[in-house]
């Protein structure tokens, strides 16, 4: 399961608990910058002939690129990870059954904050050695930091991250159509859709409203523009409602795209289509569309599919553009690793994992589509142009991201399908009706347990 996806993690504290996990240049010359961490053998302390285990939800490609880092790990320190993919890729049910089962791993990954915190709470998680709060420190923004903190404590290193704040389009359809430069406001998106339309595409904006967290992305990133991030934050953590006059603003932006059958098609069409679909739509050999928003991981579905367009080629990205003149900023994903062991070696491991080295091994292994956010890798150990690309817009935004909203929230408001901000938001792209989102989506949210501030 890739980053920014969903899946359930369960852990018993005096009930079991559940949430969701759904959603300038990066380079410094490949050398570690600011008094940033460079884990060697020395550095790292001896661990030959040690051992730890590893929980992780990444299989075939993704599974080898992160067996390049603990390869690494290895070759510094002589300690070996022994890792397990969990069944089906289903990592967070898998960890909470251990967790709850009094077995849990050396090192887990997690795919988002409201899980780390809840594990953080319980008493289950061991804090980062003063030697990787300084890496984390030492190689990214800010942000990160807090993300993987709980109470002011970081418990989480960063791993992979996903850019979702990119447009992908067919660059042979936008030539087609006589569009020589991607749109960087949201008027000029809505400007080059009609005139691909125009030009003969059937549905030029595919959506996929049959998977109900590609809705949420829209949302926050339109949310994130409209509204900035200080109100990203309080509805975030339902500190003010969803019948916030932000909220109807974000809505009634969104309706002007959702709400145009000339741009995405019959409404009742694009809640059948999946986020694959969506993408196979702009990217088969024969496309109906020809612009799909959703995050870095589209790149690697795109070259899942039967005879798909080449990335970086036919198959081209933009920035999530500007609304009403709005700064840069950007919503992200990502996986954090956890340590639910003392060892010693497992905080070499966290330590390690937060160095610029151990990104390097992760993101340049050829086909896994990894990202990192350390702000100290080079692009150019990126296997391709695009993804380096991705990772530059991922890095020089700072501290002007955020995290997937609907991945902070309780599961069964942000994450569920057929319930909460999925369901509310399949209702209003069916019918538009921003007054009736709006009071839906505070009604779930109030019948929502597991806020956290």
């Amino acid at each position: 399961m890739r980053t920014g996806r969903k899946a359930f993690v369960g852990i018993a504290v005096t009930a079991s608990l559940a949430v969701v996990a759904a959603c300038g240049s990066s380079s410094s010359g490949g050398s570690p910058s600011g008094g940033a961490t460079s884990p060697s053998a020395g550095s790292l302390g001896n661990f030959s002939g040690k051992t730890f285990t590893v929980l992780g939800q990444w299989t075939g490609e993704e599974q080898a690129a992160f067996q390049n880092v603990l390869n690494g790990f290895q070759k510094a320190t002589g300690a070996k990870a022994r890792y397990t993919a969990a069944a089906g890729g289903d990592e967070a049910t898998v960890l909470g059954a251990k967790v709850n089962g009094g077995n849990p791993p050396d090192v887990a990954t997690i795919s988002l904050p409201g899980a780390l915190a809840q594990y953080a709470s319980a008493g289950k998680l061991v804090p980062v050695s003063a030697d990787g709060q300084q890496a984390v420190k030492d190689n990214f923004a800010e942000e990160w930091s807090t993300l993987g903190s709980y109470k002011g404590t970081l418990y989480g290193v960063p791993m992979d991250a996903a850019n979702k704040s990119t447009v992908w389009y067919n660059a042979d359809a936008f030539n087609d159509a006589g569009i020589s430069d991607t749109p960087t406001t949201w008027d000029e998106l809505i400007q080059d859709a009609k005139t691909l339309g125009d030009s003969g595409v059937k549905v030029p904006i595919a959506v996929g409203g049959g998977d109900g967290w590609t809705l949420t992305d829209w949302f926050e990133n339109v949310y994130l523009r409209t509204a900035g991030l200080d109100n990203y934050d309080k509805l975030t953590h339902h500190q003010i409602p969803w019948t916030d006059p932000t909220v109807a603003k974000a809505l009634e932006t969104l309706k002007q795209i959702w709400g145009d059958p000339s741009l995405v098609g019959s409404p009742s069409a694009a809640l059948k289509v999946p986020f694959t679909g969506s993408v196979d739509a702009a990217f088969k050999a024969k496309p109906t569309s020809a612009m799909v928003y959703e995050a870095s991981f589209v790149a690697s579905t795109i070259t899942g599919d039967k005879d798909p367009a080449e990335v970086g080629t036919t198959a081209k990205f933009f920035d999530f553009p500007s609304i009403d003149g709005s700064s840069p900023a950007l919503e992200a994903s990502g996986d954090f690793a956890v340590a639910f062991s003392k060892k010693p070696v497992v905080q070499a491991f966290l330590t390690y994992l937060a160095s610029p080295e151990a990104a390097k091994e992760l993101v340049s292994f050829e086909g896994s589509g990894f990202l990192s956010a350390n702000k100290n890798l080079d692009t150019s150990d990126y296997p391709n142009e695009t993804l380096g690309k991705l990772a530059d817009a991922l890095v020089s935004v700072g501290d002007n991201f955020r995290f997937d909203m609907s991945d902070q929230t309780p599961a069964e408001f942000g994450g569920t399908p057929n319930k909460g901000m999925w369901a509310d938001l399949q209702s209003f792209l069916r019918n538009g009706n921003v007054q009736q989102a709006q009071q839906a989506l505070e009604r779930d949210a109030k019948n929502a347990k597991g806020w956290t501030s």
